[in-house]
């Protein structure tokens, strides 16, 4: 054995390792569709904590109450603050449309204005209340955008110990990138329950921006249900994590809790 190279032993252990060819796993669009296609149910309520911590460890937590519910192919999601007290009442509506050429809507209420903004198409890639989560983040959750970006599967990957398709996921022009605030994401996709396990993206320069971690996922009701997302962003060193409670599917969601004038109210 003392006479055989390392590249001799490098040949062997490739030959004795079954290898999985690009054509045997799914295209980036088949994975971007099986994502999307994930049951989610009709409607959920939930709470939500948010804990940011910036780069000298100093925390902020913020207690939200959420809302989602699909009408057909549209997803609605509203949330609304409940702690502390200087963002109490805060709220934020999304109707996220199907059609590829019609902008989805988004509205924030914000009550020491009085008044409710509408989030622009421009401001998507805006980091959404202190959070290192973007509005555009908050708006797909585990979801992918499909008209924002091309797909194309690299390769595969373990996340906990679960097999995961690599998805590259690359915006469609220099302008849904700037808008977007990302020119490449890279996930790790969990190819049993169709959720990335990791995401990574890259600033419009081509540098590291931030990486999500997505664990803690069980099912409720036969649901996948993600229970808990934490962002580093690598800029800043800047840290946020969601924790997701007391989720229920069966109750239903109001169709009045989608509204303007629901945010003005709150709870």
């Amino acid at each position: 054995m003392k006479n055989i190279s390392k590249t001799s032993l490098l040949v062997a252990s490739l030959l004795a390792t079954p290898l999985l060819f690009a054509a045997d796993l799914p295209s980036g669009d088949e994975v971007a569709k099986q994502i999307n296609a994930r049951d989610e149910g009709v409607a959920v309520s939930r709470l939500l904590t948010m804990e940011m911590t910036d780069r000298r460890g100093k925390k902020r937590i913020r207690e939200t109450r959420g809302f989602r519910k699909y009408y057909g192919d549209e997803k609605r999601t509203v949330i609304f603050y409940l702690s502390p007290k200087n963002i109490k009442e805060t709220a934020f509506l999304t109707y996220d449309y199907p059609e590829v050429n019609r902008d989805d809507d988004q509205w924030l209420y914000l009550p020491a204005m009085r008044k409710v903004r509408r989030i622009s198409a421009s401001d998507r890639g805006d980091y959404f209340l202190g959070t290192d989560f973007t509005f555009e983040d908050i708006k797909l959750e585990t979801r992918v955008s499909t008209s924002d970006y091309t797909f194309k599967t690299l390769g595969e990957s373990e996340i906990d110990g679960k097999h995961c398709v690599v998805l590259e996921s690359t915006p469609i022009s220099k302008e849904i990138a700037k808008e977007l605030g990302y020119s490449k994401v890279e996930q790790c996709v969990d190819d049993e329950i169709w959720i990335a396990r990791q995401s990574k993206m890259w600033d419009v320069k081509g540098k590291p921006l931030k990486t999500i971690y997505v664990y803690d996922i069980r099912q409720i009701d036969n649901l996948w249900t993600t229970h808990t997302m934490e962002v580093e962003n690598h800029k800043t060193g800047h840290h946020t994590k969601f924790t997701f409670s007391d989720v229920n599917y069966k109750e239903g969601v109001d169709d009045s809790r989608f509204t303007q004038n629901s945010i003005k109210r709150g709870l």
